[in-house]
């Protein structure tokens, strides 16, 4: 891959790897090639409990309740997403916010003391709220322009992929580089069709490679989305394949002039508003949960059940089929094939007939047994052991076969990245009614919809309504 403007590249030349003379001008005198080691997070986190602990001593209440409660307002924080990294910090944007968390974690622990029969003095307690709030915003501002300082000198930078070579995006470039204070130094632009003055601006790096492979090339560690000159179907297909990639992605919405609301989400470089893109859930702690609690719910499932599915089995045994479990392969996260265990509810002609025949719940072969067991979706069981395994989660879309995968891929789009994450016992598609002979359109943005707005209490509702199903018998 080279660093020329699109003007000049050569269809027939093969792109070598980001290396070259316009790459190190460009990049190479404004940023070290390693990302900075120095951390916003890890200097707030200092910084807050340091507030805390004079507060503690100016108030005159240094309890081990009282030291354990600033563990509990730095967790709130994190919560909040006052540790992550900015690009505009300011004091009075984030005081209502840690002031509220603040008074809730004082809350808290009063609340915690009461219940455990503890006296609570009333002044020490308003005394040491106070002097909290006043060291925490003390210490946040004095922090703040350090870190400022910092990226106004280039002594912090985090290195910068501008996707879109168009106005909106020349304009960003421009804007970064007469602000430093948001510490992001561009290295270059991504787009399929620049505008030739773009080159002038920033180099335009060639795309033939794929945005993900862009940006892990240059291990650039922030990516910014101006307006493509790509349609926005293709852009959207090209970020769902950076989830994997560790780096924060901003997009500059349509119509930023007019207003976007301030929250967690969203930030500002100078007077264009943005949005950080949610990134992939399994970046998360929660999601290292979610293993756990696949594991946990389905060894014990496996464990209560087993009477069910002792009598499930020698129904179909005795239903007239010299197999209790049916075995298929399937295709899991990242493409990954395995094998999924059912209960039999038919027994295929051959094994040509059971990869590629969509759906038999109208099937005359079906007996009662198995119509039963697909009513009521118990002929799903045994793949508790998959999610035991590890091939599943309880959760996430559905797994499908080779056969249809390849050729949902070529026909909808967003199929293939239901792919991203492993597919479940359940899924979002699934509790809405998108199972069997159903729109198979509708079931890649149902899944893709789970994925990119995932958390542990969206599993918890689709369980739930699982369940639910299941005892209607809405099977499939």
């Amino acid at each position: 891959m080279t660093v020329v403007p699109s003007t000049q590249r050569d269809p027939d030349e093969r792109a070598p790897a980001v290396r070259g003379s316009a790459f190190e001008r460009s990049a190479g005198r404004r940023a070290s090639g390693r990302r900075p080691r120095f951390r916003t997070a890890s200097l707030l986190v200092v910084v807050d409990l340091g507030a805390l602990l004079l507060a503690v001593l100016v108030a005159g209440d240094l309890r081990r309740t009282t030291l354990l409660l600033a563990g509990l307002v730095v967790a709130l924080l994190a919560a909040g997403g006052l540790y992550r990294h900015r690009l505009t910090l300011s004091v009075l944007d984030d005081a209502p916010a840690i002031v509220g968390r603040l008074l809730a974690a004082a809350g808290i622990a009063a609340t915690a003391r009461s219940l455990l029969g503890t006296t609570v003095l009333v002044a020490p307690r308003v005394r040491l709220a106070e002097a909290a709030v006043a060291f925490v915003l003390l210490g946040r501002l004095g922090a703040y322009s350090a870190i400022r300082g910092l990226r106004r000198t280039r002594r912090v930078g985090y290195r910068t992929l501008i996707v879109g070579a168009g106005t909106v995006g020349q304009q960003i470039a421009t804007l970064l580089e007469h602000h430093p204070e948001h510490g992001l130094v561009p290295l270059g632009f991504y787009d399929p069709d620049p505008l030739p003055e773009a080159a002038e601006v920033l180099p335009v790096f060639d795309r033939r490679h794929g945005l993900a492979e862009t940006i892990a090339a240059l291990d650039t560690p922030v990516v910014i989305v101006a307006f493509s000159s790509a349609s926005e179907p293709a852009m959207v297909d090209a970020l769902r394949t950076c989830d994997r990639l560790d780096c924060e992605i901003f997009l500059v919405p349509r119509l930023f002039e007019l207003h976007v609301a301030p929250g967690r989400h969203t930030d500002r470089i100078w007077r264009f508003s943005v949005v950080r893109l949610r990134r992939a859930a399994y970046r998360s702690l929660g999601w290292t949960a979610k293993r756990m609690i696949d594991v946990v719910v389905a060894a014990v499932g496996l464990l209560l059940l087993s009477p069910v599915l002792a009598v499930i089995a020698v129904a179909v045994w005795l239903d007239g089929r010299d197999g209790v479990l049916f075995r298929q392969e399937r295709i899991g996260a990242d493409q990954r094939r395995f094998t999924i265990y059912k209960f039999r509810s038919l027994r295929p002609a051959s094994t040509r007939e059971s990869s590629t025949t969509w759906n038999i719940s109208h099937d005359d072969r079906l007996r009662p047994v198995g119509r039963l067991l697909r009513a009521s979706s118990l002929d799903e069981l045994p793949q508790l052991w998959n999610v035991v395994k590890g091939d599943m989660s309880l959760v996430g879309p559905r797994p499908e076969r080779p056969h249809f995968v390849g050729k949902f891929s070529g026909e909808y789009r967003g199929y293939r990245h239901r792919h991203r994450v492993p597919c479940g016992l359940t899924g979002w598609a699934q509790v809405n009614g998108l199972r069997g002979d159903t729109s198979i359109e509708e079931r890649a943005v149902f899944d893709n919809d789970y994925i990119e707005h995932w958390s542990l209490w969206n599993d918890t509702k689709i369980l739930l309504r699982t369940l639910t199903a299941a005892i209607n018998r809405r099977g499939s």
